[in-house]
């Protein structure tokens, strides 16, 4: 139910976007994008068990909530930084496009989510409702009074000229509402409230060279807080809720500022991204053909980019494999499946009342054919093609080869009994520059812009001890390093949690001291029972993925 004159400013900007969603097929000019951005909107949303009762379902909505800004700055301004988990009342995403074609077009799609209130009345005999937190409808489905949300999206669509100098700004926010639903048998009702969200997104472009521009896309929460010291559950019923942008267009082609071409490498490092961050959307450059997105054998470049309060990599993708949305995409599908098939039949109940989307997920994985879920017990997408080696003819031999002695793939060595023999973590060394480097050794931090752990970009730069070097079964070597002045070193050491990077991406401060001239090295983690001590890193190079799946 709009609020009559106050909102119809803002009534009218969701009906012209709604007008324009329904215009289009689902996900036009942004189809490979879809279910990377329908998993960051709907990330943490509801998780395992899926029930109301849950203590971590009573602390929702933690990435790319804009607030009203005097909500969130009643105790001195908000901290810019590209971490989506941190409060804010804006995000401002600025990436490198090049021009491909005169007249080019740029598309921007805000996305977020609106808080709506699901309150649970019970009739009484006055003929009055009363709020309560659980009813059951006489067909004996139970009702459980909870916050809900409701996805909204505005797109924006602009030539780049006249972006150029010139701000562009579209409302993006949404009216209140109101919804009452009549449970069966008269015994209550069930109320859906929302409060209206004002915001606008504005976009702005920079022309940096003939064929390159730096666009700026900046959206605000316009809107006042009833109560500016209210708390934060109330406060969410005025913000945006796990906001992120999508930017495409026609005749235009996006940089990645992960990996940007070394021409451009320059001005990439001077955008300026707060609280979210753009990545590449589509194929990766392993999954298309030829030399990559855009086709730059020196950098990376993309049609489409998803800006998100969550880290990702270029190319995020969901797994084929995945049958749908769990809402918790950094975990594993088969073990959160086969977690909510085993829960109680009044756990499956309270899930059920808690929200429409839980209720979906219990009825899919009970519905889910074996087949599809053999498909989640995993999958191999690193593998390279195996070389081909002719074995050497015997000298005896005067017959020409027959089919059992043709050319065959090698056996990876990785697979022999004992081809980690020998191998020391803890005292093995690797070449960098030419120096030995192992345990105990001092380093800086100098991760490769491409195919870097999104992550260990964000320590460029600092210093570290090597604490091991591991060999990967690939034949790759990684370092597990400790960062200095991280508070947490000493007991990530005693669990054996590291960073891990490659020799490469490493530059050596100081030459290692040999025990023997240190009196005795310093140990990597603290004396304990052996039967405690980790074999090895838990989350070991292993933790590195090439395929870019979210």
């Amino acid at each position: 139910m709009t609020q009559g004159g106050v909102d119809d400013d803002v009534a009218c900007a969701v009906a012209a976007a709604d007008a324009c969603v329904a215009s289009r097929s689902p996900g036009a000019g942004f189809g490979q994008l879809s279910a990377v951005a329908d998993a960051v909107l709907y990330e943490g949303y509801l998780l395992y068990p899926y029930r109301r009762s849950s203590p971590k379902n009573r602390v929702r909505w933690q990435f790319g909530v804009l607030f009203p800004r005097d909500w969130v700055e009643r105790e001195g301004p908000v901290t810019p930084g590209i971490s989506g988990s941190a409060d804010s009342w804006y995000q401002r995403t600025e990436c490198l496009l090049r021009v491909r074609q005169p007249r080019a077009v740029v598309r921007v799609r805000v996305r977020y989510l609106q808080m709506q209130h699901k309150q649970v009345e019970e009739a009484g005999q006055d003929g009055r409702h009363r709020p309560v937190e659980s009813l059951r409808a006489d067909d004996g489905t139970l009702h459980l009074t909870f916050d809900e949300a409701v996805p909204r999206e505005t797109e924006h669509v602009v030539r780049l000229d006249d972006l150029l100098g010139h701000e562009s700004a579209v409302l993006v926010g949404a009216p209140a509402g109101e919804e009452i639903e009549e449970l069966p048998g008269g015994v209550g009702r069930v109320v859906r409230r929302r409060a209206a969200v004002r915001a606008r997104t504005a976009v702005v472009a920079e022309r940096l060279g003939d064929d390159v521009c730096r666009l700026r896309i900046r959206t605000e929460n316009t809107g006042a807080a009833p109560d500016p010291r209210a708390v934060r559950d109330e406060a969410l019923r005025d913000a945006l809720i796990a906001t992120h942008t999508l930017v495409g267009g026609d005749g235009v082609e996006f940089v990645s500022l992960i990996d940007p071409p070394a021409d451009l490498l320059g001005h990439a490092r001077e955008c300026h991204n707060a609280f979210t961050f753009p990545v590449l959307g589509g194929a990766s450059p392993e999954d298309a053909p030829g030399e990559g997105p855009g086709g730059a054998p020196d950098g990376a470049c993309g049609p489409t980019l998803i800006s998100a309060p969550i880290i990702l990599s270029d190319c995020p993708q969901v797994a084929p494999e995945s049958p749908g949305d769990l809402h918790d995409a950094a975990e594993i599908d088969e073990i959160l499946t086969l977690r909510t098939l085993l829960l109680t039949d009044q756990e499956k109940r309270e899930a059920r009342a808690t929200d429409p989307r839980a209720a979906r997920i219990l009825d899919r994985v009970e519905a889910m054919p074996p087949e599809v879920f053999a498909r989640l017990h995993g999958t191999i997408r690193s593998l390279t093609h195996a070389t081909l080696s002719d074995p050497a003819p015997s000298a005896a031999s005067t017959t020409s080869p027959g089919p059992a002695s043709t050319a065959r793939a090698e056996r990876p060595a990785w697979w022999q009994e004992g081809a980690d023999d020998g191998l020391s973590p803890t005292t093995d060394t690797v070449p960098v520059d030419g120096v030995p480097v192992g345990a105990g050794s001092r380093v800086r931090l100098r991760p490769r812009g491409r195919g870097a752990d999104a992550q260990d970009m964000f320590l460029a730069g600092r210093t570290a001890q090597v604490a091991a070097v591991f060999h990967d079964v690939d034949g790759s070597v990684h370092l597990a390093v400790t960062v200095d002045g991280d508070p947490a070193a000493e007991l990530n050491g005693w669990y054996g949690r590291f960073h891990y990077f490659r020799p490469d991406e490493l530059e050596l401060l100081e030459p290692p001291v040999s025990p023997d001239a240190a009196g005795g090295a310093e140990p990597l983690e603290p004396s304990r029972p052996p039967q405690e001590r980790p074999e090895q890193p838990v989350g070991g190079p292993g933790k590195r993925r090439s395929d870019g799946r979210a």
